[in-house]
């Protein structure tokens, strides 16, 4: 299958807690400021980054305008702009690394002792930091006490770091679903401390249903919408400490668990297999080959995410994603299906995934 460099790789647009564009005030300036950030994001000039920021300052934006409107929607246009492949996986991360860099520009208040302490953090595996960054800075400009952790966060120190500093919330990112396992292993870790959990980030759904179904206490859409939630009154207060199952009751037929520990396997057999049924992996190179391995790396971890939450659209949505992408970059997405029927072949003995194989190839049949 190979895909070019990233193509179905966590390489690509950030989706957190804070990514997706926040509703507009309606100041139609931010546009145009947003459109100077982006032309210097895209000639990686810092000088000319920080000339728009200050400039959208000077001119009379609010900062947090400034933060979501401008430098939020600048990165949002760069994950589409990397999709669409027109540029490329070094411009992606020169631009980001400008975002994060201009952030440290907006004027931010002195915290207000009353509102109580937030801690922001990625879930651990998750390194997609800016989004999780554009809510830390959100809640501080509207005088939080925050706390950000920044990416790839482990559990433990996660909690060790609530006990330390008294939090009264944590907000978790996740950008990809893959992370749900972990982020459902933190969730409840540090609701059993008694602090509730608001959770956001593309990997939650676009409408947050996994966050309910792992328990969250809360989730947004947005970075904003995150700072309205918090501000219009405390979360719940969380269950008591429980299992995974209780939240997943279809955990119970370990279907995931040794799904998940034969992964490395799989990816193994299934390259096997399309090496006798797909002529053209005979004629990779070593680069490809390695490449296609880690693109079935990547559609196995998104089966067994799929399998924890038992939702087909996780995997269906990875597999026409990665159609797409393939598409932009001029490279066939046959070997996709052969890819399914290789991976079913080597799990005959568990209904549900079989069960997710199937809407796997139904959605590429229906997306041509």
């Amino acid at each position: 299958m190979t895909v070019t460099p990233s193509a179905s790789r966590s390489d690509g647009p950030s989706h957190g807690i804070g990514a997706r564009l926040a509703p507009a005030t309606g100041d139609a300036r931010a546009g145009q400021w947003a459109e100077k950030l982006w032309q210097a994001a895209l000639a990686a000039d810092e000088y000319a980054a920080a000339d728009a920021v200050t400039g959208a300052l000077d001119a009379g934006l609010d900062a947090e305008t400034v933060l979501l409107e401008v430098i939020g929607a600048v990165q949002h246009r760069v994950g589409l702009e990397w999709a669409a492949n027109r540029i490329g996986v070094a411009d992606e991360h020169a631009a980001t690394a400008i975002s994060d860099r201009v952030v440290a520009l907006l004027p931010v208040p002195r915290p207000d002792p009353a509102r109580g302490r937030v801690t922001v953090a990625c879930v651990d595996k998750e390194w997609h930091a800016l989004p999780a960054r554009l809510l830390a800075e959100t809640l501080r400009l509207r005088g939080w006490q925050v706390g950000y952790l920044g990416a790839q966060v482990p559990t433990a120190h996660l909690v060790r770091q609530i006990h330390r500093t008294g939090s009264s919330v944590v907000c978790l990112s996740a950008a990809l679903s893959t992370r749900l396992p972990i982020a459902h292993a933190a969730i409840t870790a540090v609701q059993a401390t008694g602090v509730p959990v608001m959770v956001g980030g593309l990997g939650f759904g676009v409408d947050g249903r996994y966050a309910r179904r792992l328990g969250a206490d809360a989730w947004a859409p947005d970075a904003r919408a995150a700072a309205d939630r918090l501000e219009a009154g405390p979360l719940p207060t969380p269950r008591p400490p429980h299992q995974a199952v209780d939240d997943l009751p279809h955990l119970a037929d370990q279907e995931y668990t040794m799904v998940t520990r034969a992964a490395h396997g799989l990816v193994r057999g299934t390259m096997e297999r399309l090496e006798q049924r797909f002529p053209p992996m005979r004629d990779y190179d070593q680069d490809q080959r390695e490449r296609t391995a880690e693109d079935l790396a990547h559609i196995v971890d998104f089966l067994t995410a799929a399998l924890y939450v038992d939702d087909p659209g996780i995997l269906t949505g990875f597999l026409t994603w990665t159609a797409e992408i393939l598409a932009a970059r001029g490279v066939s997405a046959r070997s996709l299906p052969p890819a399914l029927d290789a991976l079913e072949e080597q799990l005959r003995d568990f209904p549900r995934t079989r069960s997710l194989l199937d809407a796997g190839r139904a959605a590429l049949a229906s997306a041509g």
